[in-house]
């Protein structure tokens, strides 16, 4: 039985659209050239990251996020940033009673921004708070006692194969691949990703229906 659902939160919860667009205008170039890159990255297994050090060679991303911060053009987060299926989902879900949760790799200061926006959520926590990110292990160790649940009653649902569905699973927890933005949809059809996600979903709002069976 399923008693707690814990989303990822990048191109989960959130689209990443305004992130990638913000480092594109910092750093000069075309928001698609950043799109692309970042595709390519990911898809050769690469992190996200490596994406901007080619645009930029050398580049130190802290110091450069730091800067932006600085410069007023850091991480910013409004309701627009939702997906429209997110506060429907979540809220109809607590209404069942289940526990919902988000965790993701983020920065402490999306945490913050994150929980600006009320969303009805038991719990928000990053990678940067709890100081280690997926895939790690110790990441989903952290969700599994964050929900204070046996990890077979927890669900994690992400769109990143590599991210959230093959480390949860191997941490004992439940899985939902959600085919939504590039990674959901570039491994919808993977028959490994089929194999090892519990359920593939294409909105939030099938979460009602899975945990009340």
């Amino acid at each position: 039985m399923i008693t707690t659902i814990v989303f990822d939160i990048g191109e989960t919860l959130i689209s990443d659209a305004r992130h990638w667009a913000g480092w594109a205008d910092w750093l000069g170039v075309p928001a698609h050239t950043v799109s692309a890159l970042v595709g390519a990255v990911v898809a050769d297994g690469r992190d996200d990251g490596d994406a901007l050090r080619l645009m930029t060679p050398g580049l130190d991303i802290p110091a450069a996020y730091a800067a932006r911060e600085a410069a007023g053009r850091g991480e910013y987060l409004d309701e627009t940033d939702l997906y429209p299926d997110v506060r429907p989902a979540l809220a109809r879900l607590r209404e069942h009673g289940i526990k919902v949760l988000a965790a993701g790799n983020q920065t402490a200061r999306m945490g913050e921004l994150l929980r600006g926006l009320d969303l009805p959520l038991d719990r928000i926590a990053t990678s940067a708070e709890w100081a280690v990110a997926k895939p790690s292990p110790g990441f989903f160790a952290k969700v599994t006692e964050t929900a204070a649940a046996e990890p077979g009653q927890i669900l994690y649902v992400g769109d990143h194969p590599y991210n959230d569905v093959f480390p949860a699973r191997q941490a004992g927890l439940r899985t939902a691949h959600l085919r939504r933005g590039p990674w959901g949809h570039l491994w919808a059809d993977d028959p490994e990703v089929s194999a090892a996600a519990d359920w593939r979903i294409a909105s939030l709002t099938e979460l009602v229906a899975i945990t009340a069976r």
